[in-house]
């Protein structure tokens, strides 16, 4: 009996800190403006073609990623599904993961929603990545997936 305590308590350390790993890894990784992903814009607002500026009256913390939202309805629709709205890539760059494998920063209002997923782009001095992604984002995004996965092993 004592046995299976030890062993059930040493599975449930390990779990716990397997969960942790998971939450130090997302923070890391994670595009993160003052701890906050998307610089504080609201990820269901993407999906519904009018990206806004989330407000500290809604937030919530997916595995230890915080989100602002700009109202409770998007915050309820978040917490049904969080990976449905998380931005790939942990929010970096899009073009510029599949171009270079380098995590690079993003204006909050370019993006695109491919297959139902957000992706985000630089756009800064005469630079906007989301147009150079277009041409050729089947190829570039491949590369992103296999560049991301990279990063975060």
């Amino acid at each position: 009996m004592k046995t299976k305590i030890s062993l059930l308590a040493a599975l449930l350390m390990l779990g716990i800190a397997s969960a942790q790993q998971n939450l130090n890894y997302r923070t890391k990784q994670f595009n993160l403006d003052k701890g906050v992903a998307l610089s504080g814009y609201d990820p269901v607002s993407y999906f519904l073609k009018n990206p806004k500026e989330g407000s500290k009256t809604y937030v919530f913390t997916q595995d230890g990623v915080k989100y602002y939202f700009a109202n409770a309805a998007n915050l309820e629709t978040f917490k049904k599904n969080p990976a449905a709205y998380e931005p790939q890539y942990g929010g970096w760059c899009a073009y510029a993961m599949g171009a270079k494998g380098e995590k690079v920063e993003v204006d909050p209002e370019t993006y695109k929603i491919v297959e139902g997923k957000l992706y985000l782009f630089y756009n800064r001095l005469f630079n906007n990545t989301l147009t150079d992604w277009n041409k050729d984002e089947s190829n570039l995004k491949k590369k992103a997936d296999a560049n991301w996965m990279k990063l975060v092993k």
